[in-house]
């Protein structure tokens, strides 16, 4: 068993493959052909950035799990001319491996939309606000798609909007408002897509939909619809959790450790560090002129 095949069992119960979306691209996405020499760090990041890379190639890294599927769409070729397929071709040289849990990681219960629904809401689930998904649950407990978040005790929406940007730490977001209360209008339903969820969140009854980023024509349906909008950027709605899958990553080794399912894999695992990368960040700035 390799470091890579044994990594991806532990990443299998952080965020079961199965729950991803059809469409998605996840699991290993590149295997280095050789393992990298005295290398024990797993790097968390949202992108795999040209700077990303630069980070794992300065640091004992031999993985790195990135959010978003580096390779999307079948690819005709691989060469240095295009700076994502030359940042794989040089993770592979350098026996890096790349994983992507994606929207598995945003269904899976405790993952990415729960922790957005704290972010919003507070800590105290079911004393100050519940949670449904969008659509059917998985089951065995596994998650579902989306969250609405239903508050025990209506509150403003502006301080839904204050709460968002304090808790993700963003100056500023973007705020579409459906009622001439606007600010002022009263908030009881959040419903919620981390990046970017327009095509899920339409239709749902929602007095605000809360996600990263939305097309035009998408916000205009929303508004006329009777729905509020919040967006902040479709990166910002994911980088935040990184530090808590880290977390996450560290239980489910350190369990594996503490009672292997497999001797040799836990050998393997022994040592990892898993770090959130500093380079990593929101492609786009906002500038005041």
């Amino acid at each position: 068993m390799s470091l890579v095949k044994s990594f991806c069992r532990i990443m299998g119960r952080v965020a079961p493959l199965h729950l991803a979306e059809k469409w998605d691209n996840v699991s290993i996405i590149l295997e280095a052909p050789h393992v990298r020499p005295n290398a024990n760090r797993v790097l968390l990041t949202i992108d795999l950035t040209p700077a990303v890379v630069e980070e794992a190639l300065s640091t004992p890294t031999s993985l790195i799990v990135s959010y978003h599927p580096p390779i999307f769409k079948p690819l005709a070729s691989i060469t240095m001319s295009t700076p994502l397929q030359a940042s794989l071709l040089r993770c592979a040289a350098a026996g890096i491996s790349v994983y992507t849990p994606h929207t598995a990681l945003d269904s899976v219960t405790d993952g990415l939309n729960d922790w957005l629904c704290t972010k919003l809401a507070g800590p105290l689930r079911d004393i100050t606000w519940t949670a449904r998904y969008i659509g059917q649950a998985f089951p065995e407990g596994l998650g579902g798609v989306g969250r609405v978040v239903t508050l025990k005790e209506p509150i403003e929406l502006k301080m839904l909007q204050f709460n968002i940007r304090t808790e993700l730490e963003l100056k500023h977001i973007q705020v579409a408002y459906a009622k001439p209360e606007r600010e002022k209008t009263m908030v009881s339903t959040i419903a919620i897509c981390a990046g970017s969820g327009g095509s899920l969140l339409l239709g749902v009854d929602a007095d605000v939909y809360f996600t990263g980023e939305m097309s035009h024509h998408e916000v205009l349906a929303a508004v006329q619809g009777g729905h509020n909008v919040i967006l902040c950027g479709h990166t910002n709605t994911e980088r935040g959790f990184l530090p808590w899958l880290a977390k996450d990553i560290e239980e489910f080794i350190q369990e594996e450790l503490d009672q292997p399912t497999d001797p040799a894999d836990a050998e393997l695992l022994k040592g990892l560090e898993i770090v959130v990368s500093q380079k990593d960040e929101h492609p786009l700035v906002t500038v005041d002129v």
